[in-house]
């Protein structure tokens, strides 16, 4: 039993340094995930306030605490799986997809976010959301061509999510999130038909107004 008791000493003391270890490393990617994901919620504020300058530093602020988050898990690979890593790279495409389809007029590469798929996709997909919003602020300012440019990326977007026939454990539930995007597209459709019936009418009404004077 002596020879047992060592042996089970020894590995016990090698499984506390192993686990100590990566749970150093887990706690370290943790507050990065979470400042990630705050950088990148609060560059979506910034786009909607029309400060793109501040939107931009605080995306690349996430871009540079997912680096450290990637680093910090290097030697521990399944960690770069779990919710909070996954997270915070989803808001980072969500941030970096509102910036570049309202702003910049361009989708932002995958690869150059440095991100998965799955996380790619379903940031992509909640973008939409954020697309409804500022075509909803800009319909009040009359903006009507820029809205329908906009909902159009918007129905391209969810042409693209929809194809994605596949598990949701590979896709970290596409599925679901493609479903919100239908949703917000004919809600989002349906507010700019009326908007645009609405201006119609107002411009009839003053032309009408011009003919009697």
């Amino acid at each position: 039993m002596g020879k047992l008791t060592a042996r089970l000493e020894l590995i016990a003391e090698q499984a506390r340094t192993t686990l100590s270890t990566k749970d150093t490393a887990r706690e370290k990617a943790l507050r990065s995930s979470r400042d990630a994901l705050r950088h990148s919620t609060d560059a979506i504020r910034a786009v909607h306030r029309g400060e793109y300058e501040q939107a931009r530093k605080r995306l690349s602020s996430a871009r540079q605490l997912l680096k450290e988050l990637d680093e910090a898990l290097s030697e521990h690979q399944e960690l770069l799986h779990t919710g909070f890593v996954y997270s915070a790279q989803k808001e980072y495409v969500e941030g970096c997809v509102t910036l570049g389809l309202i702003v910049e007029n361009s989708l932002p590469d995958p690869d150059k976010l440095g991100v998965g798929y799955a996380a790619y996709l379903n940031g992509l997909g909640e973008a939409v959301g954020e697309l409804r919003r500022h075509i909803l602020d800009i319909t009040r300012k009359g903006e009507i061509a820029r809205c329908e440019e906009l909902l159009g990326a918007m129905d391209d977007i969810y042409g693209a999510l929809v194809t994605m026939d596949f598990p949701d454990a590979m896709t970290g539930g596409l599925r679901r999130t493609t479903d919100a995007v239908r949703g917000i597209l004919e809600k989002t459709r349906g507010d700019l038909t009326i908007a645009l019936r609405q201006r119609e009418l107002e411009e009839k009404l003053a032309t009408f107004e011009k003919k009697l004077t």
